[in-house]
């Protein structure tokens, strides 16, 4: 579950978060909810299908670690540490062709409705 932080800065680690996320054992882990705004860590193992569908709100994700394959709006493009992709809502996307394990934040504006 997700916690919410209202109106305050908070420093969040990476490791602390690939350790909560892998508790979960889910391949996307919310890490921060506010109304504006919802953030999580996505992993994705080499070969694994990425199942998304498009959502509700525009996202950002920016690109930690891995290499993959990345469609959108009718375009596609190598993706790896350091890629910054918007998406805007209701767009269809995913990543694909994944030959290292791809972690990536995801920010939802406003925070995701699923």
């Amino acid at each position: 579950m997700a916690t919410t932080y209202r109106r305050c800065v908070r420093h969040l680690s990476l490791d602390d978060l690939r350790k909560q996320g892998a508790d979960v054992g889910e391949s996307y882990f919310e890490f921060l909810r506010v109304p504006e705004m919802s953030a999580g860590l996505y992993v994705l193992a080499a070969g694994e299908d990425d199942p998304q569908h498009p959502h509700r709100e525009d996202e950002v994700y920016v690109v930690l670690s891995g290499a993959a394959r990345f469609t959108g709006a009718g375009e596609t493009t190598a993706v790896g540490p350091g890629s910054v992709i918007f998406v805007p809502a209701f767009e269809e996307h995913r990543f694909h062709d994944i030959t290292e394990q791809l972690e990536v934040v995801v920010v939802f504006a406003p925070g995701e409705t699923e």
